[in-house]
């Protein structure tokens, strides 16, 4: 199971079975076993129907998780992980995500400080949340897996129109956009893909437009000017 496209298919197909709920999530998450043949993997599921109403997002959170992989994979950045949804789930329909293996005591934090290898790596998952809105990046949402990728998780409080950006990621503020990486969203400034769209309201994918638009007429990474900018807990 290495490729994307058999993450996603085993995610799609399989037969899923619930093995816990993990603790201290705002909205009722579990760990799930998927299994087709003998194909086994973990995942996250995140149903609807265990989502807390929120006066700035619509129900449907599910979506924004789907929606945020979709855009990573229009971007062939590899920083979101295989994300389905699933309508046949346990607890009705939701989204379902590869489980990424990680070490828990590492984070965006001890990344920044210990790794710096993975500072580029870094500074392309700011621009992705510049882009995708990310109202709730956490240090504790970039995974650093046994093979030393960096991975992105929880893209729920996403994509709203209104820019709201809340992250810990202020550390490359002012830095310059790699070339490539403004050659990679251009295409977003003009159209978002279908399936990205799909997920979302019209103001809503207009304002990623205008969104990376910003980023590719400063060519920089913002800077938080207000100083409240930041989510809680920061891990």
């Amino acid at each position: 199971m290495t490729s994307a496209d058999d993450r996603e298919a085993l995610l799609s197909e399989g037969e899923i079975a619930l093995v816990g709920r993990v603790a201290d999530s705002s909205n009722a998450t579990f760990v799930a076993e998927v299994t087709r043949g003998d194909d086994y993997a973990w995942a996250i599921y995140k149903p609807l129907s265990g989502e807390r109403p929120l006066w700035d997002f619509e129900a449907g959170l599910y979506k924004r998780e789907r929606a945020a992989y979709l855009l990573d994979t229009a971007l062939q950045w590899d920083l979101v992980p295989a994300t389905v949804i699933r309508r046949d789930a346990p607890l009705g329909v939701g989204s379902l995500q590869w489980f990424i293996e990680h070490d828990p005591a590492e984070h965006y934090f001890t990344l920044l400080r210990e790794h710096p290898a993975t500072h580029d790596r870094l500074r392309r998952l700011a621009v992705f949340d510049v882009i995708g809105n990310n109202t709730d990046r956490k240090g504790g949402h970039v995974l650093h897996d046994e093979d030393g990728a960096i991975w992105a998780i929880d893209h729920g409080l996403c994509f709203a129109a209104e820019f709201k950006l809340r992250t810990v990621i202020w550390d490359f503020a002012g830095d310059a956009i790699d070339p490539d990486v403004l050659d990679a969203i251009a295409p977003l400034a003009d159209e978002v893909p279908d399936a990205v769209a799909d997920l979302l309201t019209q103001r809503e994918v207009r304002a990623i437009r205008r969104r990376t638009q910003r980023l590719l007429d400063s060519g920089l990474l913002p800077a938080d000017a207000t100083g409240r900018a930041w989510p809680w807990p920061l891990v």
